[in-house]
């Protein structure tokens, strides 16, 4: 039988296991794209249990599978991690109450934990680490008619295990087309052969390299308050809607260029009834003169970011002195939390209306947790998720499971501009279920391109990418590859803006210069000009060196 303390043991082996593999792991990914690796993840979503269990003191296997769940939930990062959290979840479920389990409630445990992944996940792939952990809690629960064991059963459960691993590439084309097995199935394989080292002989794996602890880890989630470049180029963040007026006939595309003219971060967006206006400028009432050409106002906010800027730095001091965010008490209707990286894209967020920004993104996943002290300091009774990533969405989706006092809505951008886009569509005089609603729609109708850097070496159709190659895609589908960044952009470019499109932004990374952007605006502008409306953003974001909106 196993009690609590061999099962404390066993969750710890199999945690020091996958960090000492996660590398190996991270290999395992095919797609070129830089990310945040699936060994990286799982390994960090099951270390933020090990620091829970290393404090805890029971012999109930229970109680430490429950602690481990809870840990691991708040600690998931990506895709991979959170569908790691919810087998332990599930697993918790199956020991629930108990003193000591044998072989057989291992094995029914393990099944629920699949379960609860399977539930999860709204189109499960088979020939990922749900087919391995699913797999292997068939043969356990088959296993568990004849014997009671826990060696023998969790014996089946890594036999079978490997067996589902190296049967994904004939589930999955692109694994076998790349010659390797799933990354997040190997993952989940090397958590459960370190718990059987423990169930079988006794012996903890030792992790291979030190894993930094939650406090030695720098804060991933801030106030965007305290993110202004010292350098504003204007002062006045100027917001405002104008009701449309039936008898005025003139296109918001006007007021958009006009805009232009006398600020930059302008966004217009409309629709039959209303404009909805953001813009940076020093002529604040020449904006509003502008937008009454179009109609009346409904609303009106105008900011001065500078002493925004002035009085943030003296509150919140130095980052090296800069504390976690505080609760907040939840007095306001609507709140935002968003997930972005580089000062200018986190910015841009605050200016259309989030309260706090979570750092991260690509190659950069925040954990549930951090999620959730966002949402947790943001004062709002119902507050909007935008994760801006596909591999964040399930860790923003599970801080609805652990928040208690306010409601959390996630709205599954996958994107910086699917992400702003449903900021400018929300409407305080709707309820939370139509706003989310439509800003799921107006995120879908953005196109989103983005120009990267290949973090392997892979294959694109017939073409093999070299590590360190230039690449596009567009809507996340790997559609350019060059040598020279701006090249990749205008092919980008090309392939996405047509006679439909209207408007273009352009946001460039930290790893460009002033120089390089401003040659790739005038680029766009000279060759697409005369079809769209190009913005420019100096976003300052890590990975991407240009993004691209299109709509």
């Amino acid at each position: 039988m196993i009690n609590g303390q061999i099962l404390k043991q066993a969750i710890i082996s199999g945690a020091n296991n996958i960090c000492s593999q996660k590398a190996k792991i991270n290999d395992l990914n095919i797609f070129p794209v830089p990310d945040g690796d699936t060994g990286t993840n799982m390994s960090m979503t099951i270390m933020a249990a090990v620091k829970e269990l290393e404090n805890l003191d029971s012999d109930e296997v229970g109680v430490v599978a429950k602690k481990t769940a809870s840990a691991m939930l708040r600690g998931a990062r990506g895709n991979s991690g959170v569908i790691t959290s919810l087998f332990f979840r599930g697993f918790a479920t199956g020991l629930d109450g108990m003193k000591e389990a044998s072989g057989r409630d291992l094995a029914n445990a393990l099944s629920l934990g699949v379960e609860a992944a399977y539930k999860a996940v709204m189109k499960p792939t088979e020939g990922t680490m749900l087919t391995v952990g699913r797999m292997a809690a068939e043969a356990a629960v088959k296993a568990a008619r004849n014997t009671r064991d826990e060696v023998d059963i969790w014996e089946v459960v890594c036999e079978e295990a490997e067996n589902a691993l190296n049967l994904t590439p004939s589930m999955l084309p692109v694994l076998k087309k790349a010659g390797v097995v799933d990354a997040g199935g190997k993952g989940i394989l090397v958590i459960f052969e370190g718990m059987l080292s423990v169930f079988r002989d006794g012996i903890i794996i030792k992790a291979s390299e030190p894993v930094a602890s939650s406090e030695e880890e720098e804060d991933v989630f801030r106030s965007v308050a305290a993110e202004f470049d010292d350098d504003i180029t204007f002062t006045y963040c100027t917001e405002f809607i104008v009701g449309r007026d039936e008898e005025i006939a003139t296109e918001p595309n006007e007021l958009r260029l006009f805009l232009e003219t006398i600020g930059d971060c302008v966004v217009v967006v409309d629709d039959e009834e209303i404009i909805k206006v953001h813009v940076h400028t020093e002529q604040p009432g020449d904006a509003l003169k502008k937008g009454l050409e179009f109609g009346s106002l409904l609303t009106v906010k105008v900011e001065n970011m500078k002493e925004q800027h002035k009085q943030t730095k003296e509150q919140a001091g130095s980052k090296s002195t800069k504390k976690k965010l505080k609760v907040a008490q939840p007095t306001e209707k609507y709140g935002f939390v968003a997930v972005a990286a580089g000062d200018g894209v986190v910015d841009l967020f605050t200016q259309l209306g989030c309260q706090n920004v979570v750092s991260g993104g690509q190659s950069m996943n925040p954990s549930t947790d951090d999620i959730y002290a966002a949402v947790m300091a943001t004062p709002a009774k119902t507050v909007f998720v935008l994760p801006n990533n596909k591999n964040i969405i399930m860790a923003a989706e599970q801080t609805q499971a652990i928040v208690e006092d306010r409601k959390v809505v996630i709205v599954p951008t996958r994107t910086i501009p699917q992400g702003m886009s449903a900021l400018l569509a929300f409407d305080p005089d709707k309820n939370a279920q139509m706003n989310s609603k439509n800003m799921l729609s107006a995120a879908s109708a953005v196109e989103t391109g983005q120009v990267t850097y290949a973090a392997r070496d892979s294959e694109f159709g017939m073409k093999k990418i070299k590590e360190g190659e230039i690449i596009a895609l567009e809507n996340g589908k790997l559609t350019v590859t060059d040598k020279v960044v701006e090249k990749a952009l205008y092919k980008l470019a090309k392939n996405m803006i047509n006679e439909e499109k209207s408007f273009v932004t352009l946001i460039s990374g930290e790893e460009v210069s002033d120089r390089e952007a401003q040659r790739a605006y005038n680029m766009l502008c000279e060759k697409f000009g005369d079809q769209v409306d190009v913005t420019y953003v100096k976003g300052g974001q890590p990975i991407y060196y240009y993004i691209l909106s299109v709509e």
